[in-house]
């Protein structure tokens, strides 16, 4: 399982970064990396891995269930564990499972005329997109409800978790009738931080955090570390009881024909940000920081993958840095500069109206005697040419 695992961020991995050579026979040069790598590395670990431990117990009790993604652009993170049990191959087989098959899908990934970075309709199996987050457990409520046999496993980010559509889908669990529902297993990935800063949940004691879901209803399971094998196992473990849990409490509820609220069980998985990627780079952390969320490489990938090395042609960053262009307005708000874009990407200063070189003459100033628009008869006068209540002060 660990090494089915490490395949999977493998081809995670290969699905941001790659266009070609995907199985790295030749040395890596320029031209087998996207000129624009995008998707999110940081959330795509924990995602297979969870999908890697659901497939053991699909295998081992015959469990029909289905698996949902709910981080945002988590794509990888289920599309590489599809492609390796060969799903995907079979839905696209222009996707095969060889090296031409493979540079086909990691070029299609995030690219124009591909596939999203989130778990779009392409995706086999998929019924929650995740591109908007706060729905993922209302839709696997959704997908449990009436479903008696259907176990909806949902994997939620702890980013996802601060939305408000999420915080109130927790209370869903007070509709699921044992009976004649199936049943969900939210499995909330606290890897502490968001897309530059820390998250809510994965900051709060642990008493706290148990009794928040507690209080939610739930009988919440703890799997935490960043030993691979040693998490191995404890996800092994708690995710079979969790199972184990949840048969039971339908068995009881069905036998005896009377319905009752159970404390269902859920996981929560505290694993690293990025989890087995480079723990540093250029002396800056990165694996269980918030710089493993999108592109750890990105610079890397655009200075030819060395260090200080010079910019490739063609990998050029398209953008500036988000606060280029900006100034501060005080109380920490800012407000993107009036600008035009360069050829170069870069922004320069529009002229102001009326101002020499600008071609635009300055507004002018109209006294309301002389302004169109209020005159006689205009659209924002009255008969005698007054102003009327929908005047509009003009600077």
């Amino acid at each position: 399982m660990h090494a089915w695992w490490q395949a999977c961020n493998y081809l995670a991995a290969g699905m941001i970064y790659l266009q070609d050579n995907p199985l790295l026979r030749q040395p890596l040069k320029p031209e087998h990396i996207k000129q624009r790598p995008l998707g999110h590395w940081g959330a795509s670990p924990a995602l297979s891995f969870a999908y890697v431990h659901l497939n053991r117990l699909i295998v081992k009790h015959d469990l029909d269930a289905i698996f949902l993604a709910g981080p945002g652009h988590g794509a990888p993170g289920v599309l590489a564990p599809c492609y390796l049990e060969g799903t995907y191959s079979e839905v696209y087989p222009n996707k095969s499972e060889n090296e031409e098959g493979m540079q086909r899908f990691f070029k299609a990934f995030s690219f124009p005329g591909g596939i999203g970075s989130h778990c779009t309709p392409e995706t086999p199996g998929s019924i929650h997109e995740g591109g908007e987050l706060g729905y993922s457990i209302s839709h696997a409520f959704g997908a449990a409800f009436d479903n008696p046999d259907l176990l909806v496993a949902v994997m939620v980010g702890d980013g996802e978790a601060e939305t408000g559509p999420l915080a109130a889908a927790w209370h869903s669990n007070k509709f699921l009738n044992p009976i004649r529902d199936g049943a969900v297993l939210p499995i909330l990935n606290l890897n502490g931080y968001k897309i530059d800063n820390p998250t809510v949940l994965a900051r709060i004691p642990h008493d706290e955090l148990k009794s928040l879901f507690e209080g939610y209803g739930w009988s919440p399971r703890f799997v935490e570390g960043d030993d691979p094998m040693s998490v191995h196992q404890a996800m092994a473990v708690t995710l079979e009881n969790c199972v184990l849990e949840i048969r039971e409490i339908q068995r009881r509820a069905r036998e005896s024909g009377e319905p009752f609220r159970p404390r269902w069980p859920m996981i929560v998985l505290r694993t690293p940000k990025g989890w087995t990627g480079p723990k540093e780079v250029d002396g800056h952390k990165v694996e269980g920081y918030w710089r493993a969320h999108q592109v750890p490489l990105a610079r890397q990938c655009h200075r030819g993958g060395q260090a200080g090395a010079p910019a490739v042609p063609g990998h050029e960053r398209r953008h500036p840095p988000l606060h280029q262009g900006h100034r501060h307005l005080g109380l920490g708000q800012q407000r993107r500069r009036r600008g035009t874009r360069r050829g170069d990407g870069r922004l320069r200063r529009r002229p102001d109206p009326g101002s020499p070189g600008s071609g635009v003459p300055a507004a002018r100033a109209f006294s309301g005697a002389e302004d169109p628009l209020h005159q006689r008869g205009g659209p924002l006068s009255n008969d005698t040419g007054e102003r009327t209540s929908a005047w509009l002060e003009r600077p």
